[in-house]
């Protein structure tokens, strides 16, 4: 299943640069007499005009944002567009220092309603982290479909770097994701409820979670990212909020992650009636240097204490596989799986998992499982063998 979907996302992927690059393509340049941006200006009207002719040319259009750094207090390219559409960032754009500049107050550039988008260019956008005492997503991404990002970079955002909500067909490569690893809520990306999603080629470092995916994530492929500094690569958190839809199909592959709090983790809160399911999650081939909790199940997640740790998860995790996980544990539990004590975890698979600890020396390296249905254990050693507690 992972393979196929992968294969065919990559398809798509290619598909729709191969369709950017050889189809002919109407130009509008911000910064051409036409829109007038100038580097080290504002162009946030400039920008807004040149999206809209783009946008309602009825053939292949490339809106251009030339090398230079640009002030911008937001976007919100909105389609439906008339024909696929490729937006170059080739500069900088820099969100305000003031949040009261922000067009709007939760996000700073927006991408919604659009088919074929390309986005791509080599560009910045540089958000507001350490300069300000708001919280915006740098770039959102709603409901998009068939569409791509490659070669951008999103530096400092004071809160999400990237949010992709209810989209399809949407390929992530060769990303670079950054912000202080102390900042809070920076996710480097956040997924839900979206479906077919690729995150390839990519390298995070922020203070939290690399790649955080939510609930109504459907058939995710992430590969080939190294994460770190972070929180790791996270499944949840869910069941805190009604309406929550379920989680299946990811596989997360041949990735590395260093210096980071978490390894992969899937996370639900305990105490709350909402119900629902996370399963068919597959991570592989991955590589642990120093990470504090390579391998995490934590059904009793509680950030700041403040849930009821009376009741249990009541959403329902199965069919997980943990495969070829290698490398260094900076805590003696390397291996902590603590499921729901109503709804335990079952099919969960341990094979070929290494990993040596990376603290004092004269400690043993330990796993930790509670409430986990006969687990399949392959090529694991005894200390990491996720022995029932």
């Amino acid at each position: 299943m992972g393979l196929k979907v992968m294969n065919m996302a990559i398809f798509m992927f290619l598909l729709l640069a191969a369709t950017a690059s050889a189809q002919p393509r109407t130009i509008f340049d911000v910064t051409s007499a036409t829109y007038g941006g100038k580097p080290n200006c504002d162009i946030t009207d400039a920008l807004a005009h040149a999206w809209r002719d783009a946008c309602a040319s009825p053939w292949p259009s490339r809106l251009v944002v030339p090398s230079g750094t640009y002030r911008l207090r937001g976007a919100n390219f909105k389609g439906p567009c008339n024909a696929p559409i490729e937006v170059q960032i080739q500069g900088t754009l820099q969100a305000p220092e003031d949040g009261h500049q922000l067009l709007n107050s939760d996000s700073w550039v927006a991408f919604q309603y659009i088919d074929r988008l390309f986005l791509t260019g080599g560009g910045t956008f540089y958000g507001s982290q350490g300069r300000n005492n708001y919280r915006a997503i740098n770039v959102r991404f709603d409901f998009v479909t068939n569409s791509a990002i490659q070669d951008i970079t999103s530096l400092d955002s004071s809160s999400f770097h990237f949010n992709v909500f209810m989209c399809h067909d949407l390929t992530f490569q060769r990303l670079t994701i950054q912000a202080p690893k102390k900042s809070s809520n920076t996710d480097g990306i956040h997924i839900a409820r979206s479906r077919r999603i690729n995150v390839t080629d990519t390298d995070i470092g922020t203070g939290d979670d690399c790649i955080s995916i939510g609930d109504g994530t459907k058939k995710l492929i992430v590969t080939n990212v190294n994460c770190g500094p972070g929180h790791g690569i996270s499944v949840g958190s869910l069941g805190k909020y009604n309406d929550e839809k379920p989680v299946y199909g990811l596989v997360v592959r041949n990735c590395t992650f260093t210096n980071t709090t978490n390894g992969v983790r899937i996370k639900t809160w305990p105490g709350t009636p909402v119900t629902g399911f996370a399963s068919h999650i597959h991570f592989v081939d991955i590589t642990m240097n120093n990470v504090q909790n390579p391998i995490i199940i934590d059904q009793n997640y509680c950030p700041g204490h403040s849930c009821n740790h009376q009741g249990q998860s009541n959403i329902k995790i199965s069919n997980i596989r943990f495969r070829n996980i290698r490398g260094s544990s900076a805590s003696q539990v390397a291996v902590n799986l603590a499921c729901s004590q109503t709804l335990p975890c079952e099919m969960v698979e341990l094979i070929g998992i290494d990993l040596a600890y990376s603290g004092e020396h004269n400690r043993p390296i330990l796993s930790r499982c509670t409430n986990v249905v006969n687990p399949t254990i392959v090529n694991v050693s005894d200390a990491l063998a996720c022995r029932p507690h």
